[in-house]
């Protein structure tokens, strides 16, 4: 016992020393009085758990951003005034050309019946644009179409007389108008209604595509899932056959897309969580080969978890996309807890002590240990738990109370069983405790300078390599493109030929409409090529002006056309003339005019027609540069004498998100890292204390960063969480290790061994919760456990060989100062007081 002595350290705080006499104390008397400890736990289990199965997943990313964020409180402006702004894509697929449009012709009436779709877009209103495509030009480009059509026209009459000869070889005028084509090309007209027909079908592919617009936001799960019920009803009502043996249907759009993310993030804990729990468990099996000992570290963690999900259920109501996960992580967390306080234990009882002396034992010093570690944790949670985004601030502050909840649960529980499992004359096997001599701890102590020497090599090795750690700007961090729904989505925009997920601009009054397309547009121009903006659409750019100037120009043109030689032209050219003879022959327009599936993309939930104006992105919603080059760009917008518009989408959700992450994570992991340091300096009553616990930790960091660029790891938008999680979670072993070191009489090789096995087993146990996100599809959750592993297996290495090498290193030059004072007293003893001579011998 002398290892373990109560008496406190040189510098321990006397409070802290309560602290821990205080947690034997209570653990003595549940071990007395078990079932009042008991029934009180799992009372308190019981009534958690029904509020826990109230919890739900809520997978939608505007909710992760603050309320007070402008993307976000535009975002629901958009959808009070303008309704969902995603789709509903239908695809048909695996028929000709004739049968698809035919299943687009018979299906559209039927989707547009159901009670949540506003309306189906069945057509491209490529005819009605196509017929009016001279009204987009300005009247000078008329005038010049007009002049080469002149040109030509005179031309080909001096080549029809038989009196005329070409002296020069002069070159017919061209007629190529690709240049005013070019210009006027990327039009909102031209782009809404392409030159590819007028379904969206691909005859190569075999796919026709109808687009359902419904009334409510994606947001809205319950409804989402009720509204694809609804379609996939009425698409199984359908006989598929007549339209082709291969026919077949499938939906994609923003709605599925969202149920299908929901699915499997859903797929993902349940899988996930339960092979955690298994591994878990062989694992607890291998380290105290006894199924009594596993029962006895689970059942803690069990009612410590329902506790706190029953708070979660409480306070929040549901779960995010990183929350959901905190059961296998708070899992592997709190057995730590457990194989440092039953592993000690079974140690103290194997050396003789009765149950109770070795539970008050086990919990005034190992206790305390963990109670540290859990502070510490929790700490560093509840810095994380300081950021505006809602998945890693929930995710702090669910973690942080979970690890002092996860505690308080051992506390209660677990010496109450050991009082049980005394009391029917349970007796710890040998195989149980842990070893009392560990050959690594005999090898650290011979080879303690050249250990040292060659992990400090390794490391300043990694350090160089810091630097070339990268960012991943990829939002695929954030879901998983894989997944059916979103490959068909790609698809369906390579159809329509634009993005199905425009931003949308709200404004109030016609000439603030016209300003803004008119000032978006500009931007664009100003761009180029590296514009992200793909087109901008509202229906004022879609009626052109001046067209009463325009239609004189096309009547005086209208007649020109008539004079065309068609005999003297090809067959392509014939084709571009009739076309041409059809456009100038076209009536002035109004809003009125335009086709409803045109009017209909800009009618809001009220039936309003005006203040819509679409900007369809040129670039991908998952590459985030472009995404924050797209937020720039449109919000950069501000037409002169006009108000803010509110400017909503899911890709400036996404640029705040970004921002908001890449601005926070350097504020967070150095808030967490002080904040760590000053608990552990005052719970563990010295600095120099702290910062030797601290230091495993700080040293395993530096190396995580510098391993990623070699096996080409990179931080994203969520597993950068894992840099302030792995401070947290990483600092209990050196507190429990250095602790037991200062202990009076400790013996470094017999307290290596067993503390260093309890060590290596809580670090595998944490680094097998997070490993549970390892085996998720979702890709940024993927992440999270790859790096968390990869975090905990650098720590274990330190912990177990590079640290306690360190420390032996430290005590031997303590140890040789303290041997090199005494003989310094003496050798001034003799020399006597300064200023005195030397005495002198005498033969």
């Amino acid at each position: 016992m002398d290892s373990d002595s109560t008496t406190p350290t040189q510098g321990e705080r006397k409070w802290m020393v309560r602290v821990e006499r205080t947690l034997g104390a209570l653990a003595a008397h549940n071990h007395r009085r078990p079932a009042v400890a008991l029934l009180l736990a799992v009372l308190l289990a019981a009534v958690s758990g029904v509020f826990a199965l109230r919890l739900r997943l809520n997978a939608n990313l505007a909710d992760l951003l603050p309320k007070s964020f402008e993307s976000v409180q535009d975002l629901h402006t958009l959808e009070q005034r303008f309704g969902a702004l995603g789709w509903v894509a239908v695809v048909g697929e695996g028929g000709d050309a004739e049968s698809l449009q035919r299943f687009a012709d018979e299906l559209a009436p039927r989707l547009e019946a159901l009670p949540g779709i506003r309306f189906v877009e069945l057509k491209r209103p490529s005819a009605f644009f196509r017929d009016r495509a001279l009204y987009f030009l300005s009247e000078d480009d008329l005038k010049e179409v007009e002049r080469r059509l002149d040109a030509r026209i005179t031309y080909e009459k001096q080549r029809a007389n038989p009196l005329f000869v070409d002296l020069v070889g002069e070159e017919a005028p061209s007629l190529d108008f690709s240049d005013l084509e070019k210009k006027y090309g990327g039009s909102a007209g031209q782009r809404l209604s392409s030159n590819e027909g007028d379904y969206y079908l691909d005859a190569d592919a075999r796919r026709v595509v109808l687009l359902a617009k419904p009334d409510t936001s994606s947001a809205d799960l319950a409804y989402s899932r009720r509204l694809i019920d609804e379609v996939r009803e009425v698409l199984n009502a359908q006989d598929l056959s007549k339209y082709g043996k291969d026919f077949r249907v499938d939906i994609t759009g923003t709605f599925q897309k969202k149920i299908d993310q929901q699915s499997q993030i859903g797929r993902d804990i349940a899988v996930s969580s339960a092979v955690a729990s298994a591994l878990m468990l062989l694992y607890l099996l291998f380290h105290f080969r006894s199924a009594l000992a596993v029962g006895l570290v689970l059942a803690p963690v069990g009612v410590g978890l329902a506790w706190t999900y029953g708070l979660v259920a409480g306070v929040y109501g549901e779960v995010n996309l990183l929350t959901g996960f905190l059961g296998a992580i708070l899992g592997g967390l709190g057995i730590e807890h457990g194989i440092h306080l039953l592993g000690r234990y079974l140690h103290l009882r194997h050396e003789g002590e009765s149950s109770e002396a070795a539970t008050r034992e086990s919990f005034t010093h190992t206790g305390g240990a963990a109670l540290v570690s859990a502070l510490v944790a929790a700490l560093t949670f509840f810095v994380l738990g300081t950021s505006r985004f809602r998945a890693f601030r929930e995710f702090g502050v669910i973690a942080g109370v979970g690890m002092l909840v996860l505690v308080a649960a051992y506390v209660l529980v677990l010496p109450a069983l050991l009082g049980l499992a005394a009391r029917w004359r349970w007796r710890p096997r040998l195989a149980a405790a842990s070893p009392r001599h560990s050959p690594l701890g005999r090898v650290l102590v011979r080879h303690r300078v050249v250990i040292t020497l060659a992990s400090a090599v390794l490391l300043a090795g990694l350090v160089t390599q810091v630097p070339r750690l990268r960012f991943d700007y990829d939002f695929r961090s954030l879901w998983d493109e894989d997944l059916p729904s979103f490959v068909l989505d790609r698809e369906v925009n390579r159809i329509i030929g634009y993005s199905q997920t425009p931003l949308v601009v709200l404004t109030d009054t016609p000439e603030q409409e016209q300003a803004m397309v008119h000032a978006l547009q500009q931007e664009q121009r100003e761009h180029g090529k590296d514009s992200t903006i793909d087109f901008v659409a509202s229906l004022s750019s879609l009626v052109p002006p001046d067209q009463q100037a325009k239609q004189v120009i096309l009547q005086r043109l209208s007649k020109t056309l008539q004079d065309v030689p068609e005999e003297r032209l090809s067959s392509e050219q014939r084709d571009q003339l009739t076309a041409l003879r059809r456009a100038a022959q076209a009536k002035p327009f109004t809003q009125a005019d335009l086709p409803p599936s045109v009017r209909q993309q800009f009618l809001s939930r009220q039936g309003g027609t005006s203040g819509f104006v679409m900007v369809y992105p040129s670039v991908s919603l998952s590459d985030g540069k472009a995404i924050r080059a797209l937020a720039r760009e449109v919000r950069a917008v501000d037409p002169e004498g006009a108000r803010r518009s509110p400017i909503a989408g899911e890709a400036l959700v996404l640029s705040d998100i970004l921002d908001m992450v890449t601005q926070e994570g350097p504020l967070i992991l150095g808030g967490a890292t002080l904040a760590v340091l000053l608990a552990m300096w005052a719970t563990l009553g010295g600095l120099r204390m702290a910062v030797l616990c601290l230091l495993p930790t700080v040293v395993s960091l530096v190396a995580l960063l510098g391993l990623m660029p070699l096996i080409g790891a990179k931080f994203n938008y969520l597993n950068i969480l894992v840099v302030p999680v792995l401070i947290g979670t990483t600092v209990d072993a050196g507190v429990h290790l250095l602790t037991r070191l200062s202990s009076p009489g400790s013996d470094f090789v017999a307290v290596y061994s067993e503390t260093g096995r309890a060590i290596c087993g809580g670090l595998l146990t944490s680094a097998m919760g997070f490993g549970a996100l390892f085996l998720a599809d979702h890709p940024g959750l993927n992440s999270i456990g790859a790096l968390a592993n990869l975090g905990f297996a650098t720590n274990l290495l330190i912990m177990l060989v590079a640290f306690p090498a360190l420390l032996l290193v430290l005590s031997e030059r303590r140890l040789r100062r303290r041997r090199a004072r005494p003989e310094k007293e003496k050798e001034s003893t003799v020399a006597g007081p300064p200023g005195s001579k030397p005495a002198t011998q005498t033969s």
